[in-house]
């Protein structure tokens, strides 16, 4: 079982921002900006790379939460704005494997990003 799987089902205290059917929203507990929530899907995905056509409709209510969870925390502007990203396997700096995205905000965000 993985670290999120554990915070899914609350074996892990978390900070939750959103929760629904489907995703669960909390802040990361290592920040790599201000703001730093991570969006799971709660069925277990080991990574985008690994997701499946059956797995579709997901991956596009993944990005929906974001953009929900964006605008409820304050930051979904032109000016303000936000970086979502997805790591992929250990070079994509992957550290657990259960597809999730980084919702980071709060900083100007540098390009290429590292």
């Amino acid at each position: 079982m993985t670290l999120f799987e554990k915070i899914i089902a609350r074996e892990i205290p978390a900070d939750i921002v959103y929760e629904d059917d489907e995703a669960l929203a909390f802040h990361d507990i290592s920040p790599q900006a201000p703001t730093h929530i991570l969006v799971i899907p709660k069925k277990p995905i080991p990574r985008v790379g690994e997701a499946e056509a059956a797995d579709q409709a997901l991956l596009g209510h993944l990005l929906l939460v974001a953009g929900k969870v964006a605008t409820e925390q304050g930051f979904n502007s032109i000016e303000d704005g936000f970086r979502l990203v997805i790591n992929n396997g250990k070079n994509g700096g992957e550290a657990v494997p259960h597809l999730h995205i980084h919702l980071l905000s709060g900083r100007q965000m540098e390009w290429p990003p590292g």
